[in-house]
């Protein structure tokens, strides 16, 4: 009878929380919750403020009733176990109590001007219940808000623990902004959030990866942070957007070709052939060590000539990226020329001399560590570490177009580990394949397009959730057009439109694009342009605080008109790739964004690695256009392109009719 009474409370209760969710009692029962989810967080003073409950003492289970659920754990249906896929079917236990708290907070915040009130798409991201979701979130939809937001909505509303949820954001920078958002968004709930565990959540890839590598791998020195100011041995940044290498690192490549050289007959033969220099010396001619060359070398489809040592190292982080082991690859099996494959066979020999040098002097590469801890997840040790692996349970990354198949291995291996443990996961990945710029690196946005492939459900149809955050906040309607009017040449993309929300005013346009555009013999009038648009933005009500932004895929014209500009203008200069993610009112592109040249070898390796269905000419050939549609897309009311001439995507446009001869 007393258990029947209680159940009777407690339907009663739920009944009054739903239809009257602003009662004071709901609002502090909430506010305990929170306080429970967040060990870490005190409350602010408040008028209606009372202590946390206390949490009723644990009781047996019943025989034949599912065991009560683990405080430290998140709310999931039990669902029986199957041999294939890695997610679900159970999914995240969302009530419509949870989901009206989450509704009366954000109103809250919104009226308080903390954050922008979602749209209906984007409370659809913040609510999902699938355990695998992806989202298609275009240029200026509102995506790291959102992404806030769910994020809050998990740890305070489905109580899942702060030490079980890890989000992934690209790079150092993207990753202080979002957790600055986080910590902001997190006190309005009531919270004085511990900043240090707000940072174990928010992390790169290569940060994420190095929790694991300092307990399975023994705590090693980075390669790539060689010589470099302020690197942190926890706080790894990824490398995407470094460039040349610094002395130290091109010291330790030197020194291991130089020593491949004199002990690896074999290799001398190849480095002789690639260089096109006579045949080696044979061996005992030769009273001291031999002296291995350091001719430049060209390879097909390489801008520009490079020791073989510093070419071998551009390859070799290519190979890995794209998920092949140096060691296992048959040259023999390449489809390719002999020239490429003697460099492939070279530089197996030399990445295996460099490998041991590395390990000699207790340090490893970030590919290196990420093909280790693969293997290790794969294997029978991952299952003895369940606390190591406990931070990954819940994962939620951002720009997910821009992850390698190597990134995508890790994350399976991961997942899969966990998974097998009984762990409940989930995964929710965030990109936009129009975005996607970073295959020069190994990244496509094939491997978002083919998510379900990679990260299986389980039950029938194995598929993730798909979303679209189609609403763009950013830009006019006109730019957003014109923008995805480049995109038109791409082979392989996900069809869709974005929608704008901000109107079109006076003045206002999408690209003007001026051709026979020279710019050492015209800097002066581009400079003048420069200052007319500042002037704009200036009388321009409402406007973007970022007031011109100016744009090349090269850093050499930045240099140039970085030189001219006035110190007291609201300008600034970035390459198209360090722009993504910003905006200003006014976007200023120089140059055009043209297709590499064929690369042989690395067409090869595609078909080699068995991830993509495109060539590597042809995913540089899409992704020079995305790279256009990323620089159009960082204007919010004006866009105006200057060009030597009109190719690749500055054709597009002119055959749209932008075209503007000055």
């Amino acid at each position: 009878m007393l258990s029947a009474v209680k159940r009777y409370k407690r339907l009663v209760s739920s009944a009054l929380a739903r239809c009257f969710p602003r009662t004071s009692a709901y609002v502090r029962s909430e506010d305990d919750l929170i306080l429970r989810r967040w060990p870490e967080a005190r409350k602010q003073p408040a008028a209606t403020a009372k202590k946390p409950r206390a949490k009723a003492a644990a009781k047996p289970a019943r025989a034949g009733k599912a065991a009560p659920r683990s405080p430290d754990k998140p709310r999931v249906r039990p669902a029986k176990a199957t041999s294939d896929g890695i997610y679900g079917p159970a999914r995240l236990s969302i009530g419509e109590q949870q989901i009206q708290a989450m509704r009366l907070r954000v109103g809250r915040a919104v009226e308080a001007g903390v954050i922008r009130a979602p749209s209906d798409e984007q409370w659809a991201m913040i609510l999902e219940a699938s355990p695998v979701t992806r989202i298609f979130a275009g240029a200026g939809s509102g995506k790291s808000t959102t992404l806030v937001l769910r994020v809050v909505f998990m740890l305070c509303h489905l109580e899942i623990p702060p030490e079980r949820l890890t989000v992934i954001s690209f790079t150092n920078a993207s990753c202080a902004e979002l957790r600055e958002q986080l910590v902001r968004v997190l006190g309005f709930w009531n919270l004085d959030v511990d900043t240090e565990r707000v940072r174990q959540c928010v992390r790169t890839f290569h940060a994420a990866m190095a929790v694991l590598a300092r307990e399975v791998l023994g705590k090693p020195q980075w390669f790539e942070q060689l010589e470099q100011k302020g690197a942190s041995p926890t706080e790894l940044d990824n490398p995407l957007t470094t460039s040349r290498l610094r002395p130290a690192q091109q010291r330790l490549l030197k020194q291991a070709y130089q020593q491949c050289y004199a002990e690896q007959p074999r290799f001398r033969e190849r480095v002789h052939q690639l260089l096109g220099l006579p045949a080696p010396d044979e061996p005992g001619t030769r009273r001291t060590a031999p002296k291995a060359p350091l001719d430049a070398f060209k390879l097909a489809g390489e801008r520009t000539p490079a020791p073989l040592f510093e070419a071998f190292h551009a390859q070799a982080g290519f190979i890995e990226s794209i998920g092949i082991r140096i060691d296992q690859i048959q040259p023999a099996r390449l489809a390719c020329q002999e020239t490429e494959r003697a460099f492939v066979e070279a530089l197996q020999l030399f990445w295996r001399c460099f490998s041991e040098l590395l390990e000699s002097q207790g340090l490893m590469t970030f590919n290196g560590a990420f093909q280790r801890l693969t293997q290790w997840l794969n294997g029978p040790d991952a299952a003895a570490s369940p606390a190591l692996l406990e931070p990954f349970s819940h994962l939620l990354i951002d720009e997910f177009q821009d992850i390698s198949p190597q990134i995508v291995q890790w994350l399976q291996a991961l997942h899969g580990a966990l998974a097998r443990q009984g762990a409940p996961v989930s995964l929710m990945a965030i990109g936009d394949d129009w975005q996607s710029i970073y295959g020069w690196r190994g990244s496509s946005p094939e491997l978002f397009m083919d998510f379900d492939k990679y990260f299986p459900a389980k039950g029938a149809k194995k598929l993730s959730r798909v979303l679209m955050l189609t609403t763009n906040y950013r830009s006019i309607e006109p730019v957003i057009r014109d923008g995805e009017s480049v995109l038109a040449g791409v082979c392989v993309k996900q069809e869709k439109t974005s929608q704008a929300s901000r109107a079109t005013q006076p003045g206002d346009h999408g690209v003007k694009l001026v051709t026979r555009f020279d710019l050492k013999a015209r800097l002066p009038d581009l400079i003048r342009e420069i200052q007319a648009q500042c002037e704009h933005v200036a009388a321009r009500e409402g406007a973007d605080r970022n007031a011109v932004l100016v744009l090349s895929r090269r850093n050499d014209p930045l240099r140039l008109i970085e030189a001219q500009l006035d110190r007291k203008w609201p300008v600034k200069t970035y390459s198209i790739h360090r722009a993504k993610g910003l905006q200003a009112e006014v976007a200023i592109i120089v140059d055009d964004c043209l297709p590499t040249e064929p690369h042989p070898l690395r067409n090869a390796l595609y078909g080699y690695c068995g991830f993509f269905r495109n060539s590597y000419d042809q995913a540089m050939a899409d992704e020079s256009l995305r790279l256009a549609y990323v620089a159009i897309t960082r204007g919010v009311s004006r866009v105006l392109w200057y060009t030597q001439k009109a190719q690749g995507a500055t054709r597009l446009l002119t055959e749209r009719g932008k075209a503007k001869h000055r």
